[in-house]
């Protein structure tokens, strides 16, 4: 604490046995005792009031910071609202088509498609004859469905 050595001590000691005597050095001590408390005290509720005050500095600082990010995200958030733009689209695309029964027949369409447009193909006499008579032919479906090799094709080695 003060860096003294034992005989440094011993040599204060004597002198304060010579000084004050031997019937007041035990008060004396006890008195040296309270005030060495009461100074180690003040000095530990200095220390603490002082860390106290660096904590409030640097949690002022981290308030602000948490203030501007807010204010920041606060800004973005307007720009950035993905439910608002939907919305918005969705009643684009209904006021859009809402300009009369036009609008609406064109709307049909658009949702069953064109169905004059598909080309069915129609049976041939010989399947008709067929048909009537119960024989068995390909089916439609069969004729215009792409056919699948049933066999994977051979690769070479690999590099």
């Amino acid at each position: 604490m003060l860096d003294m050595s034992w005989g440094e001590v011993m040599l204060i000691g004597g002198v304060a046995l010579i000084v004050i005597g031997p019937k007041d050095l035990p008060k004396a001590l006890r008195t040296l005792g309270q005030i060495t408390t009461k100074v180690r005290r003040m000095a530990g509720e200095f220390q603490s009031q002082f860390n106290e005050a660096i904590r409030e500095a640097e949690l002022e600082e981290v308030r602000r910071d948490v203030e501007g990010v807010k204010r920041t995200v606060d800004a973005a958030r307007p720009s950035f609202n993905p439910v608002d733009t939907i919305r918005n689209e969705i009643r684009t695309a209904v006021e859009g088509r809402a300009g009369g029964p036009s609008a609406a027949k064109d709307s049909a369409k658009d949702a069953t498609g064109d169905v004059g447009s598909f080309d069915v193909p129609r049976p041939t006499p010989e399947q008709q004859t067929a048909q009537m008579h119960g024989a068995a032919t390909p089916s439609v479906a069969a004729e215009t469905s792409p056919t699948i090799p049933d066999s994977k094709p051979e690769t070479g080695p690999t590099p």
